[in-house]
């Protein structure tokens, strides 16, 4: 059986099925599935977790033993399968679909897969999951739809936010889901019982955020060097990939480009900013950049990334982040 993430809780009222697939590429819609899976055992007694990962070296034949193997301190057992991005041979599906055609019933089986490749959803052990258990498949929230994804995930939480706090909040995640949640929760915590709207979230994210990527762009739309080049050397500290910090100023050069053009044809700043998601105080700082900059600054900026571009993928020698 197929089922959405938020389908998941209404099957369970129905009882626990012998096997869990949970498959995808989104963290927080995963963590919480398990989640959700984990409290749902416990409460049906089953108190026991066993937690196998699977790697190149795992031995498939364990899984049996381990469903057959009885504890001196629990009746019922989770069995916590970590496949990741690993892929099934021959001989670990057909072990797979022997536990499955017989599954123990003091057992639940609970696998936790990267997001499975259209050959793996044809293969037989993922047809015996289907038939006999559960899989739950996580997509990505798409940029148009993650608006009113913040706007349920607030309203559950109790936290209010106007449609410029949600559209700020969603270009600053970009997808994000963890980060978003991670942002809501702060916000609770900060201003409990209002209404809030993009100046506040500005507010809140700066404040926490000092040497974050969203740091970087603005320092980079004030035209401080400086401060630039202090946080990129703390972005590289804490491990933050190259690509991640060229696609944030890119895509901050593009918008200011953007705006110049739209500017050039005589249309209203408010509607350019309404396009861009432009929000809040940061509206002043990218039409202080647009000003201060040249439609030639821009184009050279870019060129620039696409230097570095090629730089990161190896297609031409020297280090990213001296460039």
């Amino acid at each position: 059986m197929k089922l959405k993430p938020e389908q998941l809780a209404g099957r369970l009222k129905q009882g626990i099925a012998p096997v869990y697939l949970i498959t995808g590429d989104e963290p927080l819609l995963a963590e919480e599935s398990c989640d959700l899976l984990r409290k749902a055992f416990v409460q049906q007694g089953f108190t026991e977790r066993e937690v196998l990962h699977v790697d190149g070296s795992f031995k498939w034949e364990y899984l049996l033993e381990c469903a057959s193997a009885l504890s001196l301190f629990a009746e019922r057992k989770i069995i916590e399968l970590r496949l990741g991005g690993q892929k099934l041979q021959q001989n670990a599906s057909e072990l797979l679909q022997q536990y499955l055609a017989n599954p123990a019933p003091d057992n639940v089986l609970l696998i936790i897969a990267d997001k499975l490749e259209a050959r793996a959803k044809k293969s037989a052990w993922f047809k015996a999951i289907d038939k006999t258990g559960v899989i739950v498949e996580l997509w990505p929230v798409e940029a148009a739809q993650l608006p009113e994804w913040i706007r349920q995930r607030a309203a559950r939480m109790g936290l209010r936010l106007d449609d410029s706090a949600v559209e700020l909040l969603a270009e600053r995640v970009e997808g994000n889901l963890l980060a978003a949640r991670q942002e809501m929760s702060k916000l609770q915590l900060l201003f409990p019982d209002r209404t809030l709207g993009a100046d506040e979230v500005m507010d809140a994210v700066s404040d926490s955020s000092r040497f974050d990527i969203f740091g970087l762009t603005d320092a980079a739309l004030v035209g401080q060097p400086q401060r630039c080049t202090r946080i990129i050397q703390v972005l590289r500290q804490e491990g933050t990939e190259a690509p991640i910090l060229l696609w944030a100023l890119a895509r901050e050069i593009r918008m200011l480009h953007a705006v110049q053009a739209g500017l050039a044809q005589g249309l209203p700043y408010d509607n350019l900013c309404q396009q861009q998601r432009i929000f809040g105080k940061r509206k002043q700082l990218v039409r202080n950049s647009a000003r201060r900059l040249t439609p030639a600054d821009l184009e050279s900026l870019l060129l620039q990334c696409a230097e570095v571009d090629h730089m990161v993928k190896g297609m031409r020698s020297g280090d990213p982040g001296c460039r």
